[in-house]
């Protein structure tokens, strides 16, 4: 179980950590490659044991209700991403000398000789729009592809399918990052970096650790974000090979060696001839859709990996034209009277939320929900002047409540102190009364949605079920 290809899982014993949407292709696949699996979760629900009995048909052993003993003779863990670090299962592992894996790992070890390169893109926002980007790009270009990792296709089902790729378009979550040590990419990209998951990752620091793992052994470039430092000091700290480049993106005129913006055109000076004195134009800042600011950044990014691939500019604005971004992401929902309602239920952390806030002017915020451990301080304090009134719905909103009273105590504030799914059409009618022409009731929530919705996709559907009330 070395760092090198495994190439004969005949016989060994290897562990698969949780059920779900990584844990049964992990069990499927090294279950076919001919190892002995064993599936060990948690939980014991009814959907659990219809999992187990799928894979108890093809004979993998599956112990449901406990997953913090590490079964006898194991040779090896693959753990679902979302497993934290110190969960005693792992620590079983640590003192028996067994490796343990992420998905990501696994696919990365089992990938063939002639396999597509991986361009991967982490960061605490803007991961999934990133990585779709860059997916339409490539393919704008005439490159079989596919958008990958967190999101899409797993990347088991990319690396083990008879679909065969040029290269792929890879998102990574932190945990996945985490427990994948050997990942090599041809080029990848740290977006921004914002306190996220610190209850996962134990601190700041682990968190950036983690993500800076993606610049690991990169061979062709290293995208960072020059707003935020924190991206370029992992490019500094990562142990790159030799001739692989810092490239960074801005949302102003680019240096030599970055991608910026000069007169609303999208321009390119790490990857022409004579980048002292040539910039290669690449798209129009319209062809971004939509066009924030955190938006464009997200299609610098994603043209920095495709440049670095080799890509044509034609591709780079073709792509950005031909990708639509995915609901729940600052989604136009209606325009009543005036004001212009807008679903951003995606936004769950506060990095997010400040970028979103960030691309209006004058805005009813809807926020609230679990704040994993997030302050809103410096939120608030960066959108106050921005906010015309701002309603609190959700288990965590007396954060935000505070936030509000220290740095915009003159914004009237809702507090609906309600955490029912019905409350969403009472915040919408709350925001409608506080909102004038002009104006943009924004559902920004800069917490996750569990307390309250099944997912962001559900909070994002209340809210436009909410707007579509008003209208009617």
């Amino acid at each position: 179980m070395g760092s090198g290809q495994v190439t004969d899982w005949q016989g060994k014993n290897v562990t698969v950590a949780g059920l779900g949407v990584s844990g049964i292709p992990a069990a499927k696949a090294l279950h076919g490659l001919g190892a002995n699996v064993t599936v060990v979760n948690d939980g014991d629900d009814a959907r659990a044991r219809e999992q187990a009995a799928e894979l108890r048909a093809l004979g993998v052993t599956v112990r449901l209700g406990d997953g913090a003993t590490l079964p006898e003779g194991t040779e090896l863990v693959v753990t679902a991403p979302g497993w934290k670090p110190d969960k005693p299962l792992f620590t079983a592992a640590r003192e028996a000398g067994v490796p343990v894996w992420g998905d990501v790992e696994l696919a990365w070890r089992l990938r063939g000789p002639d396999a597509a390169p991986w361009l991967c893109v982490t960061g605490t926002n803007g991961k999934t729009t990133t990585t779709q980007m860059l997916a339409s790009i490539l393919k704008a270009a005439g490159l079989r592809t596919a958008a990958v990792g967190n999101i899409g296709v797993s990347l088991l089902d990319a690396v083990l399918g008879e679909e065969r790729h040029d290269v792929l378009a890879v998102e990574l979550s932190s945990y996945q990052l985490h427990w994948a040590p050997s990942l090599r990419a041809h080029s990848a990209a740290v977006l921004n970096l914002a306190p996220d998951h610190l209850d996962w990752h134990g601190s700041m620091e682990a968190y950036a650790k983690d993500k800076g793992r993606i610049y690991e052994g990169n061979r062709v470039a290293c995208v960072y974000n020059v707003a935020d430092k924190a991206t370029e000091d992992l490019v500094r700290e990562a142990d790159v090979e030799e001739g692989c480049r810092a490239i960074g993106f801005t949302l102003g005129a680019p240096a030599p060696s970055q991608l910026g913006v000069v007169d609303g055109v999208l321009v390119d000076r790490a990857f022409v001839e004579n980048r002292q004195k040539n910039a290669q134009e690449l798209a129009e800042v319209s062809d971004v859709n939509p066009p924030a600011p955190h938006n464009i950044a997200n299609a610098l990014a994603a043209a920095a990996l495709a440049r670095a691939f080799g890509v044509p500019p034609k591709a780079v604005r073709d792509g950005l034209r031909a990708f639509t971004p995915d609901a729940h992401r600052i989604a136009l929902v209606a325009d009543l009277d005036g004001v212009a309602y807008v679903d951003d239920s995606k936004a769950t952390n506060t990095h997010a939320a400040q970028a979103s806030l960030a691309a209006y002017e004058s805005i009813v915020w809807i926020a609230g929900g679990l704040a994993k451990g997030a302050t809103f301080d410096e939120l608030v304090a960066r959108s106050a002047k921005r906010l015309r009134g701002v309603v609190l719905i959700g288990a965590d909103r007396a954060l935000i409540r505070e936030a509000l009273a220290r740095h915009a105590p003159e914004v009237p504030v809702v507090d609906l102190d309600r955490t029912d799914t019905g409350a969403m059409l009472a915040a919408v009618q709350e925001a409608r009364r506080l909102a004038v022409e002009g104006d943009t009731v924004l559902l920004a929530p800069a917490c996750a949605s569990m307390d309250m919705f099944v997912n962001y996709n559900q909070r994002g559907d209340a809210f436009a079920s909410a707007v579509g009330e008003l209208g009617t």
